[in-house]
């Protein structure tokens, strides 16, 4: 059975900064959590759709500095949302403000049957491209993102949806970020074989899917001569403040069949204390 890491995710949508502010601050204090997670959307996907919503990567650099120990990021950052070589300066920037504990999570972007989530790119001007179209931006950008990451001069790229002349990335991330990538298409896990540190199922619909995504994962590492052990497994698991043993049963299911990366997803409004619930109820009993 593989080594656990537990995190928590707040949706942005429908709460305040000061009640994020407060979880976070609260998980910060307590080991057994060890990564803290928002949401990409511009809109909220959930409940009133004319409610509040905090843009992710502006909040994740006002928590960054908020905290000192937690690994944090998107989960995950549409590809979609913005041009690779800014998204790249807006991560790295990220990183040094919380001195090196970004995980750079990003995924092609939101599915077109989502009508919730693809009214956010009318809203906003942003263009919504075919599948095809989306996966192969999202394969270059990838690449030009970790280059950006790791090359001392500024470096020219042409390819066929991302075109840089003189691209440089300075200052750099304090660390290498580990790559999240998301996905369950198999383009995506292609790309995951090739890029990711950790691979996330989104919104996984049976343990059979989970597995079967997982054992192809390994098959794409193999063709490529990659390790799939390199690559940790990653669930989000919904929380149920109500009914902790649900969730209990969701992180012992999965570990079996190899999850080691478990994101508790914390509906609001928060209770008081929920970190040090979440530890109590659902971390340490799962250990």
């Amino acid at each position: 059975m593989p080594s656990t890491s537990f995190g928590i995710m707040t949706a942005p949508m429908q709460v305040g900064y000061e009640d994020i502010v407060r979880v976070w601050r609260e998980a910060d204090e307590i080991a057994e959590i060890e990564h803290a997670w928002l949401f990409d959307h511009l809109m909220p996907i959930g409940g009133d759709p004319d409610g509040p919503i905090l843009e992710g990567w502006t909040l994740l650099s006002a928590l960054a500095a908020q905290t000192r120990r937690l690994d944090l990021g998107l989960l995950v950052t549409s590809n979609r949302f913005r041009p690779p070589a800014m998204l790249a300066k807006i991560a790295a920037t990220v990183d040094v403000v919380a001195g090196g504990r970004m995980v750079f999570g990003i995924g092609v972007g939101s599915r077109p049957g989502h009508p919730l989530a693809k009214r956010e790119y009318d809203a906003h001007g942003l263009p919504f491209h075919d599948t095809p179209h989306a996966v192969g931006s999202f394969a270059e950008a990838c690449t030009v993102i970790r280059r950006l990451w790791s090359e001392d001069k500024p470096f020219d790229f042409h390819g066929s949806y991302v075109d840089l002349t003189g691209a440089f990335c300075n200052p750099k991330p304090v660390r290498r970020p580990p790559f999240l990538i998301a996905g369950r298409s198999s383009a995506v896990l292609r790309l995951a074989a090739e890029h990711a540190d950790i691979w996330n199922i989104p919104g996984f619909a049976d343990l059979a899917d989970l597995k079967s995504r997982s054992d192809l994962l390994d098959r794409y590492c193999a063709e490529i001569g990659r390790d799939p052990a390199e690559i940790t497994r990653s669930i989000p698991v919904p929380v149920s403040y109500d009914n902790p043993g649900e969730t209990r049963d969701a992180i012992a299911a999965a570990r079996e069949i190899g999850i080691g990366h478990f994101v508790l997803s914390l509906p609001a409004p928060y209770p008081a204390g929920v970190a040090r619930w979440v530890a109590d109820e659902l971390i340490r009993t799962a250990r």
